[in-house]
């Protein structure tokens, strides 16, 4: 084979090097800017977006959380294809009948599924007729790939400060999120959308929410949906960590409520073994003395399934009365997740043989196969905290009919807190030839039109077929019949 040649005159050559010099030598602006003080009623944050005086039609009775998993396009368009289904299927409230959609209030994002989740906010009811050509029917990693290899990407690609994740963060600003950034989000009525990324350093979730930013001292208003999204897809050597600024520890950011509780170690009882490692990963936030920039890359690595901020928060509302007291249940009745899952597990025939795989394989595999074993173990963390809290006020309501209490008095006594976790993923599928042609789909930004058309087909399906989905549609109905 013969060496690769770029013909080229020593001026052409020094014109080369000048600008990788100096694109090495400047200093970018800050992409995520400081504050000096933390604002509570300002920002992208869960207490100030998930109000009761939204203009979408939602039951305040019901807290619906949606969580979209990792996989590149597969994921995306299995989310894709959930908020296809829900908008399609209509519910009624106070005798008028709406979208199920509409009762959305929260969409994690993890990886692929966070460009579902941004774009979702972003867009709205667009989404519906721009996500599909723009992004999933589009072949994203091609061009990527095209992008680094153009001579014309060789000298920004040479600074320090613009690696493979800014050269995308850009695409996708090309083809998607037209320069948006978190405070465009803050004028728009669509669910609150999170989406994280792993600090390579200490493997903490990176959450992309103003109270995780306040920790940091940093203004996420200014950051844009595609950094965003390329942090939260930046697979670890494929593409280039996504550097932040910490400037954490210098606007007296106010801790959780809940940290009071878990921070005191002389408790009789072990504080929630997540809420202790949360409050830890808090505290080396808050020191950016030694930690003055962050490296975040892809959310995957310390959760697939977008699920692990929904496990701390539950385990800090058991762990803490400080933060029980701070949250209104007033209203609340019922708390729903459901997890749409892309897992793959790509067929192999390894252990039919006694030579081990090679380099490639073996790397893939170590790394995918940790990450789909603890996504699942997360819907079963989430279905014992389900499970616990109907047992909780079980126990209540029998302490409260001891005491002397009728039993409809006992149960009026008691906040009446439900709690179910849906899955939506490739496993419900009875039939071994179409789980098996889902399950070896690639982890890519690139599939085949049909894949996509069927990955969007199957979401659909598999909520229609849900019982548990179905169950909580006529829960709504039956809370929102005029009486």
């Amino acid at each position: 084979m013969r060496p690769l040649s770029f013909p080229a005159s020593p001026a052409r050559l020094l014109g080369a090097v000048l600008l990788a010099v100096l694109a090495g030598c400047s200093t970018p602006a800050p992409v995520n800017p400081p504050i000096t003080r933390v604002s509570p009623d300002s920002g992208y944050r869960a207490a100030r977006l998930l109000r009761p005086e939204t203009t979408r039609v939602n039951d305040p009775h019901t807290l619906v959380m949606l969580a979209f998993s990792g996989g590149g396009t597969r994921a995306a368009a299995l989310s894709y294809g959930v908020l296809e289904e829900l908008r399609r299927t209509r519910i009624t409230l106070g005798g008028v009948e709406h979208a199920a959609l509409d009762q959305v209030d929260v969409i994690t994002g993890v990886s692929g599924g966070s460009f579902t989740a941004l774009s979702y906010a972003l867009l709205g009811d667009r989404l519906f007729t721009e996500f599909e050509p723009r992004f999933l029917k589009r072949d994203v990693q091609g061009e990527l790939l095209s992008r680094t290899l153009s001579p014309s990407s060789w000298g920004r690609l040479a600074s320090a400060s613009y690696g493979r994740s800014e050269l995308a963060a850009d695409y996708y600003d090309e083809i998607l999120f037209g320069g948006a950034t978190y405070d465009d989000l803050l004028k728009i009525d669509t669910p609150l959308a999170i989406v994280t990324g792993t600090d390579l350093s200490t493997g903490a979730r990176f959450e992309f929410t103003q109270d995780h930013f306040d920790l940091i001292c940093s203004d996420l208003g200014k950051v844009r949906l595609a950094r965003a999204a390329a942090t939260s897809s930046a697979v670890p050597v494929v593409l280039t960590p996504v550097t932040y600024r910490n400037y954490g520890g210098q606007c007296q950011a106010p801790h959780p409520a809940w940290v009071a509780d878990v921070a005191r170690m002389d408790k009789p009882n072990r504080p929630a073994g997540r809420a202790l490692l949360r409050y830890r990963d808090i505290q080396s936030l808050e020191d950016s003395a030694n930690r003055p920039y962050l490296h975040i890359v892809d959310g995957g690595v310390s959760d697939n399934l977008g699920l692990r901020g929904m496990l701390e928060a539950f385990e800090e509302i058991e762990a803490s009365p400080r933060f029980q007291e701070a949250i209104d249940f007033q209203s609340l009745r019922h708390i729903v997740v459901i997890a749409v899952n892309s897992r793959s597990a790509p067929s192999t025939d390894w252990d039919r043989s006694p030579t081990p795989p090679g380099l490639v394989a073996e790397l893939l595999q170590s790394s995918s196969v940790p990450i789909d074993h603890f996504s699942y173990e997360s819907v079963e963390l989430l279905k014992d905290i389900a499970y616990r809290w109907a047992q909780v006020r079980k126990l209540k309501i029998a302490e409260a009919q001891l005491a002397g209490m009728s039993k409809p008095a006992a149960e009026a006594s008691v906040p009446h807190l439900s709690f179910d976790t849906i899955d939506i993923s490739f496993d419900a599928l009875a039939d071994e030839t179409e789980r098996t042609y889902f399950m070896n789909l690639p982890t890519s930004f690139s599939l085949p039109e049909e894949a996509v058309d069927r990955l969007r087909e199957l979401a659909g399906r598999l909520l229609r077929e849900s019982p548990k989905v179905q169950a909580l549609l006529r829960q709504i109905d039956r809370a929102n019949a005029p009486r």
